[in-house]
C-alpha cells in the first residue's frame, strides 16, 4: 500500500461542498483508504486570468494499492464527476485535485510528474498538507513537508533566478523584484566573462586567479553578515553554485581543486536561496540571443547583457558558446534535481524562457505563491 498526498482546491460554485464531495467520492473508490483530511484554507488566486474568486484549498492523505498513473486517472474521474472544465491554465475551477506525493516515487512522464513540480513553492498547497502529513518526506528536496513550509516562512526569503548566460535571468529577476518590491541583487561578475575568455591565453595561474576573483565578487553580496531582515525579501539574478559547475569544465585539475576549496569557504559564509527559479532555453534560443547581442551592443540595448563581455567576443565565440552553454544548463538542471549539501535549495521552479515575457509572468506567480 502506498501513501499519497493529494492537494484539493475550488473557487467556483459551493466551494466547501466541492471539496467535501471530492473526498467522499475518494472514500468510495476501490483500493483507496482516506487517512486524513485537512481543514479548508481560503487563499487568493495566483497567476491565471484576473478577477477570479478566492480559492478554498485543502489536502487529503490516502492509502492505496493503485499505481501512480491509476491514481491520477482516479482523480481526473472525480474532477469530471464534479464538472471540472479545463479551458484555461490556472483558470477558475469547481474542483482541482493534484497528486502531490506518491510514497517516495520520482517520475517524469508526459502524463505525470512526481513529486508535483510546483508544490514546494506553493504555500496554499503546503499549509494544509503540513497539517495532516507534515512528516512525509519530499523525495527530491530531501526534507519533510513541514520543512518545505518552514522554508517559505523565512523573515527575509531569498529567491535566486538562475540560468546560463542568455537564458534571461537578469531580465526575469528584475521583473520579479519590481512586481514584489523585493531587493534586487545583480551578479557583479557575469559568468560569460569567464566562459568566453580568450582561449589563446594558456597561463593557468592567471586563469585561476581570474576565477577566484570572480568567485569572491559574486559571494560578497550574498554574505550572511550583511543580510537584511526586512519582510520584502531578496531576488538575486544568479546562484553561486553555477560558477562551481562551470569551473568543472573550464579549469585544469589542480586549479579546480583550489577553486573548490575556496568555493566551500565562500559558500559557508553566504545565504543559500530558499527557492531557485531555473530558466531553461533551447539551443536555438541561446544562439539567437547571442547573435542579437552581437548586432545590438551597448548602449543600444541592455537586453542579454550577460551573454558576453563584448560584441566582438560574442561573434567569435558563438558556435562553441552555444554548445558550452547547453552543457552547463544540463549540469545545472541535474544539480537542482539531485541537491546535496548546505547550499542546495529546498525548492526549485523550472520555467521555459523561450518567451521572456511569459517566463517573467510565471516567475512572478511562483514567488507570489510563496506568500
Amino acid at each position: 500500500m502506498a501513501r499519497c498526498l493529494i492537494g484539493c482546491g475550488s473557487n467556483q460554485g459551493r466551494r466547501r461542498d466541492n471539496l467535501d464531495q471530492s473526498v467522499e467520492l475518494l472514500r468510495f473508490m476501490p483500493g483507496v483508504h482516506v487517512l486524513a483530511v485537512s481543514r479548508p484554507l481560503e487563499t487568493r488566486p495566483v497567476g491565471g486570468p484576473p478577477g477570479q474568486p478566492a480559492f478554498l484549498n485543502g489536502a487529503c492523505l490516502i492509502e492505496t494499492d493503485l499505481p501512480p498513473q491509476a491514481v491520477l486517472e482516479m482523480l481526473q474521474a472525480v474532477e469530471n464527476t464534479l464538472h471540472r472544465e479545463r479551458e484555461e491554465r490556472w483558470g477558475p475551477r469547481t474542483i482541482d485535485l493534484d497528486l502531490l506525493l506518491y510514497d517516495d516515487v520520482v517520475l517524469d512522464s508526459e502524463q505525470l510528474v512526481l513529486p508535483h513540480p510546483r508544490m514546494a513553492t506553493r504555500r496554499f498547497v503546503l499549509q494544509p498538507a503540513a497539517e495532516i502529513a507534515g512528516n512525509l518526506v519530499h523525495p527530491t528536496a530531501g526534507c519533510t513537508v513541514q520543512a518545505l513550509l518552514d522554508n517559505l516562512s523565512q523573515d527575509h526569503p531569498h529567491v535566486a533566478v538562475v540560468g546560463v548566460p542568455g537564458a534571461g535571468a537578469p531580465e526575469v529577476a528584475a521583473a520579479v523584484s519590481d512586481a514584489l518590491l523585493a531587493r534586487l541583487v545583480r551578479n557583479p561578475a557575469p559568468l560569460a566573462t569567464l566562459l568566453f575568455a580568450d582561449r589563446a591565453d594558456t597561463d593557468e595561474a592567471r586563469l585561476e586567479a581570474t576565477w577566484l576573483e570572480s568567485l569572491a565578487a559574486r559571494a560578497k553580496p550574498l554574505e550572511a553578515s550583511r543580510w537584511p531582515r526586512d519582510p520584502h525579501g531578496t531576488v538575486a539574478d544568479y546562484w553561486l553554485e553555477t560558477q562551481r559547475l562551470a569551473a568543472g569544465e573550464m579549469l585544469p585539475a589542480a586549479s579546480l581543486a583550489r577553486f573548490d576549496a575556496a568555493f566551500a569557504r565562500h559558500a559557508a559564509a553566504t545565504v543559500a536561496p530558499n527557492v531557485v527559479i531555473l530558466l531553461l532555453a533551447a539551443a536555438d534560443v541561446l544562439e539567437e540571443r547571442i547573435a542579437f547581442r552581437a548586432r545590438r551592443p551597448p548602449p543600444q540595448t541592455d537586453l542579454f547583457a550577460d551573454v558576453a563581455p563584448s560584441p566582438a567576443t560574442t561573434c567569435q565565440a558563438a558556435p562553441a558558446s552555444v554548445a558550452m552553454l547547453v552543457r552547463l544548463q544540463e549540469r545545472l538542471a541535474h544539480r537542482l534535481r539531485a541537491p546535496a549539501g548546505r547550499a542546495a535549495p529546498k525548492a526549485t521552479v523550472v520555467i521555459d524562457s523561450g518567451d521572456l515575457g511569459q517566463a517573467a509572468l510565471e516567475a512572478i506567480a511562483a514567488v507570489e505563491a510563496m506568500a
